[in-house]
């Protein structure tokens, strides 16, 4: 029998409150038109309200068939007069679909959302029933201690994984702002607070000022910089967790609706109110710190250690202060605004809501207690097996993500040297030696075949582990979500295991793509090459499940490569706005029409997949007219007329190719995200795939550097060695010196990406872009200079290289585009 302070799902549950009451039978109409397997004919269909919570009414629908049962929940708006933007279900209902289909993060699936009040009176949502364990009482009263402990370290690891979720990639880059979140915070729970205490609702109490006037003067430095900044719960608490029925793991993270962008600190804070305060049912005492922490419950120290381990967050004693004070000063306004709604008869939660009053002002005296402390937490996690864990770890993870200053900001872990070690070698033994002879069949009649020593040592790689290295942790967990319900299931019959990648971040992978790039035949030979990266990355990120077992799965196991159609030859298509290609719909058909080039790919006789994009509604606003779709070569009306050629490469057998499609029919499924989301998937594509080929870049000027030394070293001039001329001296030093600081400038963007997402780092990724293709022209160019006419001949590879990376200053947008954005955001910087 469950204990009185927790319990299953299902036993929280009472009679639906006679304000909260709606018209059931509508809400049976609507559920049997619009959730997916919902039965049409039970033989009974009841709802009855969850108890817990005061602000949005939540309830059970309970649907029988026979002896079955289903069970989903409802979540809904209160009824009357609602605060300014509080009760949002439809946030709610866009932050869980979104991490239900793109992360692994625990929340239950959503069905539906009605925003028609017409229906049963207000907007809400239906999501799945989690059958599970929900613990009322932080002090988890009945548990033995190991349980205690368990519960409250996977408590620390559930917030870490939303706090870990690349917002940008899930589709929630615009759901709040990253930046002066606690300051915005601040104003928008003051003016809560004085809305729900205006004339004749509860009386305002002048600590509550005095409070917001501290919070103000004490708000963190990093909460400027949004350094600290991701996605927000906004409620995280235990008793807005459901736990699996028997496992003590998260199944279900409940209650978003306070969810936004922000700093993320203050998620950590108000989950970790019970060690400062009782939040008992009708009134506040003190909490675990001051009264004795139960057997078992880690030491405050102990849970945060956890959480910045799993997080990769430092330590926050320097702040915590500021933020515990804040979360009290959160909850007084939130407890008065449920106050205010309960003097008005429209508050959710039943006989807890008559007190919430005093349950305000005593959060408002604890506020300035705990503010009044000498001290609030240790300088440093203390000694113990959590804690030094949390040492372990952070030191790991901090060099590929945060870097204490001491050990260098960007030195790359154990695990990512190892790999660049196999990388190096790899190259070594099996790609240099081969390079002539790759380019031996590219310069002949039969350039447009493969090598068959190509495809030997991809196998190769796959079995060394060195396959697919680019893909992003979040992007692998969308697609296992999506293919394997988010197990590790390979992808074909004798298929490698790292077929989704070894979960690096943008800053790791940034070490091993730059040894790819110091040959222009490496990076397919481990998978990592454009376009082909770039297409399955749009895959990945917002394909459908049946364009991933299509398109991806056999672009993944390298069976097939792609094209990426963009590019148009009468249009400036450096301005996306400016595409001429039209995608018009038919029925279940799209027809297309234009002209693309520079679709790189495209040559390659394994080249299955063209991603297109063109225009599906040319009336449509200025960034809502493009559209992507995927097109499959052999379609009828798709000609790959010509190979174009960069400063007399071709790029045999890959190739540049222009193609034109001619009343091409595509079926309607092959839309990619939608109609007129084209320029929003190119944002998300071009972020990575530019940081790529700056990775590259600096790997090729890496070669070049070396290139140029040695045959420095050994050709005399004039009576002396190259290497002992003031002159070249001179221009190896310059050299090496924008070599390093490009490398720096690029891993730098590429931290931010990993850090802020695709647009707060998009200045930094800017500036790599252009720095990095001029870097490897002036070192390839002193490198061609050492060498002579070889150095221009095609005995080396040194020109080819550098026409490669000349062709950089323009694709992926030209240096203008690039030079443009970081001034815009210069200037923007300079009017704050």
């Amino acid at each position: 029998m469950n204990s009185p302070k927790h319990g299953g799902t299902a036993d929280l549950v009472g009679q639906v409150n006679q304000a909260d009451q709606f018209d059931v039978d509508a809400l049976f109409r609507y559920s049997r038109s619009n959730v997916p397997g919902f039965p049409q004919s039970p033989s009974e269909f009841t709802v009855s309200q969850f108890g817990h919570g005061q602000s949005n009414p939540t309830f059970l629908m309970e649907v029988s068939l026979g002896d079955s049962v289903k069970r989903y929940v409802l979540r809904k708006k209160p009824p009357g007069k609602l605060l300014e933007s509080a009760h949002a279900v439809e946030r709610e209902f866009q932050v869980l679909n979104a991490l239900g289909v793109h992360t692994l993060v625990p929340v239950p699936k959503v069905f539906s959302l009605c925003t028609d009040p017409s229906v049963i009176g207000t907007s809400f949502y239906i999501m799945e029933y989690l059958d599970g364990r929900i613990f009322l009482d932080p002090k988890l009263p009945g548990e033995r201690p190991h349980k205690r402990r368990a519960i409250y370290l996977a408590t620390a690891k559930a917030l870490a994984s939303v706090h870990s979720v690349d917002v940008n990639a899930i589709g929630l880059g615009k759901f709040g702002r990253l930046d002066h979140y606690c300051k915005r915070q601040v104003e928008r729970w003051a003016k809560q607070y004085i809305a729900s205490t205006a004339e004749g609702k509860p009386v305002r109490n002048p600590k509550m000022f005095e409070l917001i006037d501290w919070l103000r003067q004490h708000i963190p430095l990093e909460d400027s910089s949004g350094a600290t900044g991701g996605l927000v719960h906004g409620d995280f608490r235990i008793d807005n967790l459901v736990f699996h029925p028997v496992e003590d793991r998260v199944i279900g993270i409940l209650d978003w609706e306070l969810s936004t962008l922000g700093n993320q600190m203050c998620d950590v804070a108000y989950s970790s109110l019970p060690y400062t305060v009782d939040m008992g049912h009708d009134k506040i005492g003190q909490g675990f710190e001051l009264t004795g922490i139960p057997e078992g419950i880690p030491t405050q120290a102990q849970y945060l250690a956890e959480y910045c381990s799993a997080a990769g967050r430092p330590w926050p004693a320097a702040q915590w202060k500021f933020y515990v004070a804040f979360s009290l000063f959160r909850g007084a306004s939130i407890f008065a605004g449920i106050y205010s709604r309960w003097i008005m008869g429209n508050a959710s939660g039943g006989r807890r809501a008559q007190h919430a009053e005093e349950v305000a002002n005593a959060l408002i005296d604890s506020a300035w207690a705990f503010i009044a402390r000498n001290s609030v937490l240790p300088p440093q996690p203390s000694s113990g097996p959590i804690t030094e864990d949390y040492m372990k770890n952070f030191k790991t993870k901090s060099q590929s993500q945060d870097f204490p200053r001491e050990t260098g900001k960007f030195v790359p872990t154990k695990k990512v040297l190892e790999l660049r070690n196999r990388l190096i070698k790899f190259m070594d033994e099996h790609i240099y030696p081969m390079e002539k002879e790759f380019y031996k069949l590219a310069q002949s009649l039969s350039r447009w075949t493969i090598h068959p020593e190509e495809e030997k040592l991809k196998n190769l790689a796959k079995q060394e582990g060195l396959w697919n290295l680019w893909i992003p942790l979040d992007s692998a967990a969308r697609a296992r979500k999506l293919l394997f319900d988010g197990t590790d299931h390979t992808l074909s019959e004798g298929a490698s295991d790292c077929l989704l990648g070894l979960g690096l971040s943008n800053l790791e992978y940034g070490y091993l793509c730059e040894v790819m790039g110091r040959s222009s035949w490496a990076p397919q030979i481990f998978n990592c090459g454009a376009p082909d990266t770039g297409n399955m990355e749009v895959l990945l990120r917002y394909g459908n499940k049946e364009q991933l077992k299509e398109w991806l799965v056999p672009l993944l196991e390298g069976k097939i490569r792609s094209g990426f159609a963009m590019t148009e030859p009468q249009v400036a298509s450096s301005d996306a706005t400016n595409i001429e290609c039209a995608i018009k719909r038919q029925g279940d058909l799209y027809i297309i029409n234009g002209t693309k080039w520079w679709t790189s790919g495209a040559m390659d006789p394994r080249c299955k997949l063209l991603i297109v994009m063109g225009k599906t509604d040319f009336t449509a606003a200025k960034h809502k007219q493009q559209s992507m779709i995927l097109v499959d070569v052999q379609t009828p009306g798709v000609h790959i007329k010509r190979p174009l050629t960069v400063f007399g490469f071709d790029d045999a057998p890959h190739g540049h190719a222009e193609v034109s499609f001619d009343n091409v029919c595509v079926p309607a499924k092959n839309i990619l995200l939608g109609e007129g989301r084209g320029f929003e998937i190119a944002q998300g594509r071009l972020g990575p795939g530019r940081l790529h080929h700056c990775m590259r870049l600096v790997g090729a000027a890496e070669r070049g550097m070396q290139m140029m030394a040695q045959r420095a070293l050994k050709r005399r001039v004039f009576g002396k060695l190259i290497a002992d001329q003031g002159s070249f001296l001179s221009d190896i030093a310059k050299c090496r010196v924008e070599l390093e600081k490009t490398r720096l400038l690029v891993l730098e963007a590429a931290d931010q990406l990993d850090r802020l997402g695709n647009k707060r780092a998009r200045g930094t990724i800017a500036m790599a872009k252009v720095a990095a293709p001029n870097m490897a022209l002036m070192v390839l160019d002193m490198a061609m200079q050492v060498h002579g006419a070889a150095g221009v001949s095609s005995d080396t590879v040194l020109a080819h290289l550098w026409a490669t990376a000349r062709t950089l200053r323009i694709a992926d947008g030209p240096d203008e585009v690039h030079l443009g954005t970081i001034a815009k955001l210069e200037l923007q910087r300079a009017k704050l």
